[in-house]
């Protein structure tokens, strides 16, 4: 039900807390991508139970939601203990993609990230992706001109080279939809540095493009390109199917210890 003494911002806007534990941060007590990642996600999650598009919907109408496409710019570290609101809003359909932005803050609101994703909601009966219309698109086009990043997440070019890394799939890295879960694309990539490299370097950008779900016991080779010092693209190759599952590309800070 809508709250007349509400603007549609603030009815379409959620705003989440998050505390960050130990377990969320790598051995230099900061916040770890994928984790930071996976609080937006979160974020999106809840903000679509809130507006009534959420899992249940979905199943009602056989249909899920796919990440399809994220970008998120870090303007500080956040580390051990930090309180930080992740801002999330849905805001326009491109195609088949359904476009959400966010803004992280920390406890005194001043803004340590934004980020921008691309959702597809994937018929599943037939798994392709379906534009579901009705109030959801009306939805989806309510704050268009509402930007955390004003330009659309990226599709990422394949790469021509790279180094090699080879990831098996385990247990711990599905999800309820029996395929690799969003966030541990990002620990694979995180993986193929040196402790070293992370001792002096933290995330900056991130850019992901999940492109074909990953089964269980797959194998994955994931080929590493580094344009500069601080910048690299990712592209993952699934070896069951042959085919390319995942596109990315990192920037990176010099890591100021404190």
């Amino acid at each position: 039900m809508i709250d007349k003494n509400k603007t549609i911002e603030d009815e379409l806007t959620l705003r989440k807390i998050f505390i960050v534990s130990s377990a969320d941060t790598d051995m230099f007590g900061r916040l770890k991508l994928s984790v930071l990642a996976n609080f937006l996600i979160q974020s999106a999650i809840s903000s679509a139970d809130k507006l009534g598009f959420g899992l249940k919907y979905l199943r009602e109408e056989k249909l899920f939601w796919v990440l399809h496409r994220l970008t998120i710019n870090i303007e500080k570290q956040l580390k051990w203990y930090d309180e930080i609101e992740v801002e999330t809003w849905p805001k326009t359909v491109e195609g088949l993609l359904y476009i959400r932005d966010f803004i992280v803050r920390d406890k005194n609101k001043k803004i340590v990230a934004k980020g921008t994703s691309a959702w597809l909601a994937i018929d599943a009966i037939r798994k392709r992706p379906k534009i579901i219309g009705g109030i959801i698109t009306d939805v989806f086009h309510s704050l268009k001109h509402k930007n955390a990043i004003e330009e659309l997440p990226p599709k990422l070019s394949l790469m021509k080279d790279g180094v090699m890394n080879e990831i098996q799939t385990s247990f711990f890295d599905l999800d309820l939809n029996e395929h690799v879960t969003s966030t541990r694309y990002i620990d694979w990539v995180m993986d193929t540095f040196s402790v070293d490299f992370h001792s002096k370097n933290y995330p900056k950008s991130l850019s992901i493009n999940y492109l074909i779900e990953i089964k269980p016991n797959e194998k994955i080779q994931i080929y590493k390109n580094k344009i500069d010092e601080h910048h690299f693209h990712f592209e993952g190759l699934n070896l069951s199917s042959g085919k390319q599952t995942y596109r990315s590309e990192l920037f990176f800070n010099k890591f100021k210890h404190s």
